[in-house]
Order: structure tokens, then C-alpha cells, then sequence
């Protein structure tokens, strides 16, 4: 078998896990998983009728979703009105690309041994990547709220771009700071650096308590869904959506969801790696595949527990939040961790 042969053989294997396996396996079971975290915060059972556990809930939810009428109101715009919810599902999926989520697998085939990389996509702008599509998902919700003809969804949309602009900024001074200690903007050399040293969530504590507020509110959850107060705003960007066209803007929220708390891991927790242990051969890989999604669990259930949790916040604390406090304190952050590199 030729080089090129097996390197597109590999990568077809690599996206086949990740989007099809990992994400249609978890994706779809958070919805599952929220309402037991839920039901557990709250002292109350949660889904239990459906399945185990209520662990088949999650079907015939989807399939209400599925069999439900699409209603499209009259006055909207209907090109940008169906094209929201794409834009604001892919930009989540993407991402995985260039998360690495495993160590190196050797692969043999016709008595030759290969090292196939367990990550989609490992290039050198891993970070920029992710920044760039992560950003992207922001011009969904506009959408949404804009073609929608309604004023609740407009003023979802609004707050939305405000509240990513605010927070993408920390969020960015908060990440530089770890690729300036790697030395590289790549992700599996992050990885390998916390490897080498020590996780980055110890010398850059404060990087990772604003990064982990603005992931936050990058993926309008709670303390941070403004964008969709039902409350105050009747649900939102997405009040005019129904059926199928509903839930892709559900499974965009959680898509986002996986990828940060993956993006956590990776960056200030050691991605698929642990101190002092060497993930070799078949089993090493396969070993490091699972404490990657352990740790990416991890930080699933942190979001969880938040949402039923802390209350929301209201419009003005949110911005006070992201300009007056995490954007001069990621920005001084960054200078101690560039001064500290440049002594070195």
C-alpha cells in the first residue's frame, strides 16, 4: 500500500471517529445527560420512563423533532432564515479537526508499521482555526435573529454579537498566553509540551479561570445565555423556529459545548497525556483516547452543573464582566507569562 494511499485511508478513518462516532454518540446523549444532571441538582428523578434510566429518552425526543410540522412565518427572509441554522451547527463540528485526542497509533498493514497521529488535521495554526471557525458561529444567531421579522429575535441577535465580542477578546489574550509558553501554535505541540513540563493549568491558573468564563459565554449558556432569555425575550434568536430547524440550533449549542470543554482539556489539563505516564503501542493509544474524552466529560458536566446552578446574569453585568474585569486581567496575564518566557 503507497504512502498517499494509507495517509487518506487514515484521515477518512480519523474523521469516520471523530465526527461519526465520538460526536453522534455524545452529542446526542447531553440532551439526556442535562436533564439528569438536572433532575439530580433539583432532587428529582429526570427522565426514567423511556429505556434504562430513561436512557432512550433522547429518540423520542428526536423523533418529535423530526415528525413536528416546520412552520415558516410569513414575513420572513427566507434564504437567511434557513441558512442560520447550518451556520451556527458546522462551525461546532469543524472545530474537532484540529484537536488532537490521542496519542500516536502504530498501524501495521502487509508487514509495514506506520505511526498514524490521532488527530484530523495536525497543522500549524491549530489555534487560529479553531478561533476562526468558533467565531463564525456568532453570524447563525444574527442571522436567526435578523431574517426572523421579529423584534425579540433582533434583540437576541444583538445581544449575541455583544456578548462575543466582549469575551472573544479574553478569551484570545487568555489562549496566547499558553501558546507563548509552548513556543507554537500548533495543538498536538501544546499537548506535548505540558508532557515534557507540567499541565498549564498550574502556572497559568488565571488564564484558565478566563478562558473557562468566556467559553462560557462564547457558547451562550447559562450564567451567559442573554442571546435567548425566555424570560425576557420569548426564547430569543431561535423564537421563530420550529421543528427540525429548532433542534439544529440545540445540537449547534451543544457541538459548541464538546468543543470547548475539549479545547479546556487540550490547552490547561494535558489533552490525552497524564503525568508520568507513557501511552505506547496499541493500548497506550487507545488508553489516551480515553482519558481524553474522560477529561472532555470532565469539563461536559462542569457546564451542566453551572446551568442549574447560578442564576443568569443580567445584560449590564455581563458586559461590565467581559470589558472591566476578564479583558484586563487576560491582558495583564499575558504580560507576566510574556515577561516570564522572555527571562527564560
Amino acid at each position: 500500500m503507497s504512502d498517499l494511499t494509507f495517509a487518506l485511508l487514515a484521515a477518512g478513518a480519523k474523521i469516520a471517529f471523530v465526527w461519526i462516532v465520538a460526536l453522534a454518540t455524545i452529542l446526542p446523549n447531553l440532551v439526556w445527560a442535562e436533564r439528569r444532571v438536572a433532575g439530580m441538582i433539583q432532587d428529582r428523578p429526570g427522565p426514567n420512563r423511556v429505556g434504562p434510566f430513561g436512557f432512550f429518552q433522547i429518540v423520542a425526543d428526536g423523533t418529535k423533532f423530526f415528525m413536528k410540522e416546520s412552520v415558516t412565518p410569513l414575513f420572513v427572509d427566507k434564504l437567511l432564515y434557513n441558512l442560520a441554522p447550518w451556520v451556527t451547527l458546522m462551525p461546532g463540528l469543524v472545530t474537532f479537526a484540529v484537536i488532537p485526542f490521542g496519542a500516536t497509533l502504530p498501524v501495521t498493514i502487509g508487514g509495514v508499521t506506520r505511526n498514524v497521529p490521532l488527530v484530523v488535521a495536525d497543522v500549524n495554526i491549530g489555534i487560529l482555526y479553531v478561533f476562526a471557525f468558533t467565531g463564525l458561529g456568532i453570524y447563525g444567531i444574527v442571522l436567526a435573529g435578523w431574517s426572523s421579522n421579529n423584534k425579540y429575535s433582533l434583540m437576541g441577535g444583538l445581544r449575541a454579537s455583544a456578548q462575543i465580542i466582549s469575551y472573544e477578546l479574553a478569551m484570545g489574550f487568555a489562549a496566547a498566553g499558553v501558546f507563548l509558553s509552548a513556543g507554537t501554535l500548533r495543538l498536538s505541540g501544546v499537548v506535548a509540551w505540558q508532557q515534557q513540563h507540567v499541565w498549564n493549568v498550574v502556572p497559568q491558573l488565571v488564564g484558565f479561570l478566563v478562558f473557562l468564563i468566556a467559553a462560557f459565554a462564547e457558547t451562550n449558556r447559562l450564567p451567559f445565555d442573554l442571546a435567548e432569555a425566555e424570560e425576557e425575550l420569548a426564547g430569543g434568536f431561535h423564537a421563530e423556529y420550529s421543528s427540525f430547524k429548532f433542534g439544529m440550533f440545540f445540537m449547534g449549542e451543544y457541538a459548541n459545548l464538546i468543543a470547548a470543554s475539549a479545547l479546556l482539556a487540550t490547552l490547561y489539563f494535558g489533552g490525552w497525556s497524564l503525568p508520568g505516564v507513557a501511552f505506547t503501542g496499541v493500548w497506550g493509544a487507545l488508553a489516551s483516547v480515553a482519558v481524553f474524552f474522560a477529561k472532555t466529560i470532565g469539563f461536559i458536566f462542569l457546564f451542566l452543573w453551572v446551568r442549574w446552578t447560578f442564576p443568569r446574569f443580567r445584560y449590564d453585568q455581563l458586559m461590565d464582566l467581559g470589558w472591566k474585569f476578564l479583558l484586563p486581567l487576560s491582558f495583564f496575564h499575558l504580560i507576566a507569562v510574556a515577561a516570564f518566557v522572555a527571562a527564560k
